[in-house]
């Protein structure tokens, strides 16, 4: 048996719709991505979507959004938590931005709200959120932190697709939410990722950042840019530093087939995750990620306790040699990281709990079809490591 990180969530519909995108002869960025996005924001409640090539590109989007639009500016702090993945904060780094690291929660996993507020300086502008592996933050303490000292709240929310909060969909907490479609994700779109907003000033920045920088994608009515009554001069006219992040026809008629089946993925995903909780709750020696609200379980995080600290490199070849994939807990502490040198950077307190995580955890996959079996073989295997 093998237990991959993900399975497949196609079907004869993903190939019908590819079919018709390669029957059409159009295959750069064009209706069916907007199609794509009109679903996607109407799906998550949000006003505008913006579909990029990737979850990575959709975080560069909303920072250069924000520093373009000034709500953002060279040397602001932006606190982020001390895990996630690395374009989390690359994007921040490439806009000038300070990064100030926090811990972790070490049974959430996602940042530690307390050690959060004491993070707070004159310098902050912003909370960049990241929910863990389809685990939600505390929102409302999140919010109130951002209304009392008046920051922008940003969700990444790569992970976590489908999960929610008080009843509220992820992604659209913050002034801005992103989220990713690669494969291993919730949705998958090949490569492929989502940038949220209410915010139409913030929603023309992105569109005019993904294509170049350029003003042939802003409507006519902008207040970011009033456009000329001559379509040959639009076409090539630069407003600011822009990228070329635009997805494919393909990745947007993927998207749109993909979206109708969220709800029952994100259903099995649970389904699943409830059967692995049941079964590892019993078990000494290890833990999992305590649930926020209504997790989408991306993956299944371990944490070795007790008697096994210290012993993850040999049940990681245990697990490996038996067909289970296993990865870190996103990049851990990502100020381990030789990247780090690279980033204007600062590290507030200690970072106790991220380095607990990145030298004792791991995490297994969450399937979208029923994967009780290959929990079951997992168990078993924590089981008898714990006999060894």
């Amino acid at each position: 048996m093998k237990y991959t990180l993900s399975d497949n969530t196609w079907d004869d519909k993903e190939y019908e719709a590819l079919q018709s995108v390669i029957e059409s002869g159009f295959f750069s960025m064009g209706e069916k991505v907007k199609e794509f996005e009109s679903f996607f924001a109407k799906k998550f409640n949000t006003k505008y979507a913006v579909m990029s090539n990737s979850g990575s590109s959709a975080n560069l989007l909303a920072i250069a959004a924000l520093v373009y639009s000034k709500r953002l500016k060279e040397g602001d702090e932006v606190i982020v938590p001390a895990v996630s993945w690395s374009t989390t904060y690359f994007p921040l780094a490439q806009h000038k931005l300070k990064l100030k690291f926090v811990d972790i929660d070490r049974r959430t996993l996602n940042i530690d709200v307390e050690s959060l507020k004491k993070a707070i300086s004159k310098q902050t502008k912003a909370i960049f959120a990241v929910n863990l592996l389809g685990n939600p933050n505390e929102f409302d303490k999140l919010l109130e932190l951002c209304h009392e000292n008046n920051l922008i709240l940003i969700e990444d929310n790569c992970e976590s697709m489908g999960a929610s909060y008080n009843g509220r969909q992820l992604g659209t907490y913050g002034l801005m939410g992103t989220f990713s479609t690669f494969y291993s994700h919730h949705i998958c779109t090949m490569e492929g990722g989502v940038t949220v907003t209410d915010d139409e000033d913030l929603y023309h920045f992105m569109l005019s950042i993904r294509s170049h920088g350029w003003t042939r994608h802003l409507p006519k009515e902008s207040n970011i840019y009033e456009k000329k009554e001559d379509e040959f001069y639009e076409s090539f006219n630069f407003i600011m530093p822009g990228y070329n992040l635009r997805p494919l026809e393909m990745e947007g008629v993927l998207g749109i087939e993909q979206l109708k089946k969220l709800d029952s993925i994100i259903a099995q995903r649970r389904k699943n995750a409830d059967y692995f909780k049941n079964k590892i709750e019993g078990l000494k020696g290890y833990c999992t990620q305590a649930e926020v609200g209504s997790s989408s379980w991306f993956g299944f995080a371990i944490l070795l306790t007790d008697k096994n600290i210290g012993k993850r490199e040999e049940l990681l070849k245990v697990l490996t040699h038996k067909g289970i994939d296993v990865r870190p807990i996103v990049a851990g502490n990502f100020t381990r990281n030789k990247a780090i040198e690279f980033l204007d950077y600062e590290i507030f307190g200690s970072l106790e709990n991220a380095d607990y995580i990145h030298n004792q955890g791991f995490f297994v996959g969450n399937h979208s079809k029923p994967n009780y079996d290959k929990v079951d073989l997992l168990i078993e295997i924590l089981e008898r490591f714990n006999g060894s």
